[in-house]
């Protein structure tokens, strides 16, 4: 993060403050077969703290797909305010040679939003389990985000709907204690798939965003151009928004690939637009649009959407549709 990041940081969002990461929790889920294992990462103090659920994506990493990724995001994301709860899902390549012949695999895209039903479910077993955290959450401020498959996972608990390929059933995951959602590179449309991995996922050729009706933010990268999946290009990542009923913002950030600067892993070798500054960017604004959401009254996100598109390399854009605008308090 430079120096004019980090002012911007400050000014919209408060000064970052130190983080505790807890992690194994260890869940047992009857019917799964592994126990699901959770990191949790929050503020060292303050209480009433809003929750994120961080659904990881997939790529060539061993443990970047698993609790052990994100630190960028989850550990911003703390440092603001947030507790983030990230569970290693069944896809997990730290998981592959166990889970390998259970049902679902490889993808157990029902299976990852389940978990985070799961982890709703217990949040009061999360909270007690890690040291010094108990009585600091706030139960009633629950957001999702999710990067790349992470984002379809993510779409299903906000609303989408898709068709089970096995039996040919309509499914619908949709989670109504989550209030709000961050979709980070998320797959978009199904019917523009013609890539190489479009018969391995046909749940995908199904989704349905016009039933995503809880408040998000989609986040695309103009130079994400997943060929594997569509040869529609980076819009196909905008989708959820393009496609779905407001309210909801779309961030688009400029010079942005998949990794959209490197959300998930300090360093990683696949992160293809290495970026610490659109990172911060990332992580400032989703933070902020979360805050609004989870805190009516709150005009964080009004503040932070003004500044993507400013300054001598403005990092995006962002629009919104159906999205109410408060007036601002008087001085």
């Amino acid at each position: 993060m430079n120096a004019s990041a980090d002012t911007a940081t400050a000014g919209v969002l408060g000064a970052p403050v130190p983080v505790l990461s807890f992690g194994p929790v260890v869940l047992s889920v009857p019917g799964r077969p592994v126990d699901l294992q959770v990191r949790v990462s929050a503020p060292a103090s303050g209480t009433g703290l809003p929750v994120i659920l961080l659904s990881h994506g997939q790529g060539p990493s061993n443990n970047l797909s698993s609790l052990n990724g994100y630190a960028p995001l989850a550990n911003f994301w703390a440092a603001h305010g947030f507790a983030v709860v990230q569970p290693t899902h069944l896809t997990s390549r730290t998981l592959s040679h166990l889970v390998a012949d259970a049902p679902g695999a490889p993808f157990f895209w029902r299976s990852r939003a389940e978990d985070m039903t799961h982890l709703l479910d217990r949040l009061d077993v999360i909270e007690k389990a890690v040291p010094l955290l108990a009585g600091r959450i706030d139960h009633t401020k629950v957001a999702v985000a999710g990067h790349s498959f992470g984002g379809f996972t993510s779409s299903l608990l906000l609303g989408a709907r898709v068709t089970d390929p096995d039996n040919g059933e309509e499914v619908s995951l949709i989670e109504p204690r989550i209030k709000a959602g961050v979709l980070l590179a998320a797959p978009g449309r199904g019917d523009v798939l013609n890539g190489p991995m479009a018969d391995a996922l046909p749940v995908l050729r199904t989704i349905d965003f016009s039933t995503m009706t809880t408040p998000a933010l989609v986040v695309a990268g103009d130079e994400d151009d997943s060929r594997h999946f569509t040869d529609m290009g980076p819009d196909w990542h905008a989708d959820p928004y393009t496609l779905s009923p407001g309210p909801k913002s779309l961030l688009t950030l400029f010079g942005a690939g998949h990794a959209l600067g490197g959300i998930p892993g300090y360093d990683a070798a696949e992160t293809t637009d290495e970026s610490p500054e659109r990172v911060a960017a990332v992580g400032r604004l989703t933070a902020a649009y979360l805050r609004t959401e989870l805190h009516p009254g709150d005009h964080t996100w009004q503040t932070a959407r003004e500044a993507p598109a400013t300054g001598p390399q403005p990092v995006g854009r962002v629009e919104s549709k159906d999205e109410p605008k408060p007036s601002r308090p008087s001085a």
